[in-house]
């Protein structure tokens, strides 16, 4: 699915999302990665299962106003133990499957907003 808004002015655009990965700038990438206004990142994270509360301290250190955590094809919720960094630092978390985090990361920073979409490929099979 093609993912085009003409006035966006983020250095980091997504321009396509599939099952398997996602193009910001014209890179592909099939392995999670969390997409900020200013820059994209690789992120450690292989499964769903194995996420740990560093991952969220980590997404946390970032500083952005609100976490879009997208879990691969399907909507999976972490344990809220996982999730104290966040709450702790008063940052927003919205959870939702891939293309819906894409769609509202370009949403948001055509707002202006300070968004990270953090994307996990390969976790859900």
């Amino acid at each position: 699915m093609k993912l085009n808004i003409e006035e966006n002015t983020t250095s980091y655009q997504i321009q396509r999302i599939d099952a398997d990965s996602v193009t910001v700038n014209n890179k592909t990438y099939s392995q999670s990665i969390i997409i900020m206004p200013n820059q994209v990142i690789t992120w450690e994270v292989t499964t769903f299962d194995e996420l740990q509360v560093k991952h969220f301290q980590y997404l946390c250190d970032l500083q952005p106003e609100l976490v879009l955590l997208g879990t691969g094809n399907v909507s999976r919720f972490p344990t809220p133990d996982l999730l104290s960094p966040l709450m702790d630092a008063k940052i927003g978390l919205e959870v939702m499957n891939n293309t819906a985090a894409c769609h509202t990361y370009t949403l948001l920073t055509i707002e202006g907003r300070k968004v990270a979409a953090a994307l996990m490929f390969g976790v859900n099979r």
